[in-house]
């Protein structure tokens, strides 16, 4: 046995992320099953507002609003914004009248807004009438925009400033309305109609002389987002020009809020999350899939699974057209799964990256044609060198040099097939209105799977004579 020296007890005890979180939830459940809440309380001092709302989902659910309740009232409100929206709902069922007014009256507006959206429409009017005039009116505007626009993602708390302002005097109204801004960083210039005139940043207000005007020191050339526009766009345009806010104008040029890059960084998880369930065929609804109800998830699985199960049948079809070439060489048979399962993961390549250029708008409609035809060179690449593997494996197994080299030849042009067809049904489904990610995957199988049967089993028949 080792003996415990003095510097390993001094020695601080280091863990990542991940563990830390653990650490927390199991050491606040321990104490919470104790009813030690004053040890409780001190556990979450030190602790940020994302990582306790991270602890308190993990806790029984028993517990949870036990151990929201030790929070202080303006920790309490950071940590319910961070909650998971199935949490937020499980807590206002055990609030207090009171308390749950408190914190929704805190809310952010853009924060507020999204959880109405997942509240029941009994709740949230009961809600809206419990808010104070101005958080109603705040809260009223952002739900009158469409879900998923830039009005709907926005905060209407900024600070708004006049030309003809002094520094001096600018900067005593951001001491004033700093804390209810969601950010000082950029100041926004506004003429008597509340039109964006122009943009400012804190430090060139810092920077400037104090009997300098606002006019002299803004930038008049500003770029801005309307209303309606949608908030995938938005997050793209932060990316690309690396903001930390972009302000938002309705259609006669009024400022009425701003998207900040924290906000940014949920939609773009958002908008990645519903990519990846559509690349699966899973239609998601916006909602948490995996706090669905198992009907509503069946519900949303089963369209393009019925689709695909229409193809099959199609695939099905052409292969008993076929019989007679496989009553003949019935081996043939035996490699049919492996060329469109093939083809298909081939075209399934091609789509993802396509359809990820796409959304990243690193791709345009305009570079359709060099962007699939450069796939279908990759799918020829692709294609021989696995079809001089499968040539050689398909000898070893049947001995038959005639099949081997059908398989092989059928593996080439499959691939081509797949690779183009992944390339061109995103952007074809993109000219045509519809979700290229949505889309694509069903077609493209269907494609694969009957063309490439065809091509298989005609190719069979010529070089074999039959």
């Amino acid at each position: 046995m080792t003996d415990t020296t003095e510097s390993d007890i001094a020695r601080p005890q280091t863990f990542n992320r991940n563990e830390l979180q653990e650490l927390v939830r199991s050491q606040l459940e321990a104490m919470l099953e104790q009813n030690n809440f004053p040890g409780a309380k001190a556990l979450l001092v030190p602790v940020q507002p994302a990582d306790i709302a991270e602890a308190i989902e993990g806790l029984p659910e028993t517990m949870q609003a036990m151990a929201f309740r030790l929070l202080s009232k303006a920790e309490a409100i950071e940590v319910y914004e961070n909650l998971d929206s199935s949490v937020q709902q499980a807590l206002i069922e055990e609030f207090k009248r009171q308390e749950l007014q408190d914190i929704v009256e805190q809310m952010s507006p853009d924060d507020r807004a999204r959880l109405f959206d997942e509240l029941p429409a009994k709740v949230v009017r009961r809600l809206i009438e419990q808010l104070s005039p101005q958080e109603r009116r705040a809260t009223a505007l952002l739900l009158g925009y469409g879900s998923g626009t830039a009005g709907r993602a926005m905060t209407p708390e900024y600070i708004s400033l006049k030309e003809n302002w002094t520094v001096e005097r600018a900067l005593t109204q951001i001491r004033a309305m700093a804390n209810a801004s969601e950010t000082v960083y950029y100041l926004y210039v506004t003429n008597a109609a509340r039109r964006l005139t122009g943009i400012l940043s804190l430090r060139m207000l810092v920077i400037g002389r104090p009997d300098q005007t606002i006019g002299e020191l803004m930038t008049r050339e500003v770029i801005s987002v309307q209303t309606d526009t949608d908030q995938e766009e938005v997050a793209r345009l932060i990316q690309r020009y690396d903001f930390l806010a972009v302000p938002v104008v309705d259609t006669e040029e009024r400022l009425v809020g701003i998207i900040t890059v924290d906000d940014v960084i949920d939609i773009l998880e958002e908008e990645a999350t519903k990519d990846i369930y559509a690349l699966g065929g899973v239609q998601s609804g916006g909602d948490n899939y995996f706090q669905t109800n198992l009907l509503a998830v069946a519900r949303k699985r089963v369209v393009w699974l019925s689709v695909l199960l229409v193809t099959n049948t199609v695939t099905a079809a052409i292969i008993s057209s076929q019989e007679a070439v496989l009553q003949q060489v019935v081996v043939l048979a035996a490699f049919i799964p492996l060329l469109i399962g093939t083809g298909g993961n081939v075209g399934a390549q091609s789509s993802t990256v396509v359809i990820r250029g796409l959304n990243t708008a690193e791709l345009k409609l305009r570079n359709a044609l060099q962007v699939i035809r450069r796939e279908a060179i990759a799918g020829a690449f692709l294609g021989f060198m696995l079809g001089v593997v499968v040539t050689v494996w398909a000898y070893f197994l049947q001995g038959n040099l005639a099949v081997a080299v059908i398989v092989g030849s059928s593996l080439v042009a499959i691939s081509i097939l797949a690779s183009s067809a992944g390339a061109a049904l995103p952007f074809l489904f993109q000219t045509i209105g519809f979700d290229p990610a949505l889309m694509s995957a069903p077609f493209i199988t269907t494609v694969v799977d009957v063309l490439g049967v065809l091509i298989y089993l005609n190719l069979a028949k010529y070089i074999l004579g039959i």
